[in-house]
């Protein structure tokens, strides 16, 4: 394991999470996520594992998306947080504070 990335079981227990996270920086593509993910620490993510998980978000309607244009090439799909994701955002962050705290950190 790369000492920069998480175990894979964390990486599986908080990705809902850091995908909320990245996007209430900004709305992002899929790409754009896994490449944020991976600059925090999540490594190089497939496809099987991003996609289904921004599926669950959508359905849960955390994030919603949209089809942009792209710069240089075909269409993109582009995910956007929602008021409801926010607010999931705000308390799972407060949930992970409390067991950091709980752990002693």
């Amino acid at each position: 394991m790369n000492p920069t990335t998480y175990p894979p079981a964390l990486v599986r227990a908080t990705l809902p999470t850091a995908v909320l996270a990245c996007l209430a920086q900004e709305n992002l593509h899929g790409y754009g996520l896994a490449t944020r993910l991976e600059e925090m620490g999540y490594g190089r993510l497939r496809g099987g594992s991003l996609y289904p998980a921004l599926s669950k978000l959508e359905e849960a309607g955390y994030v919603t998306t949209a089809w942009t244009e792209g710069e240089s090439g075909p269409a993109r799909r582009q995910y956007r947080l929602t008021d409801a994701g926010a607010r999931q955002l705000a308390d799972e962050r407060a949930t992970l504070a409390r067991l950091t705290s709980a752990l002693g950190a």
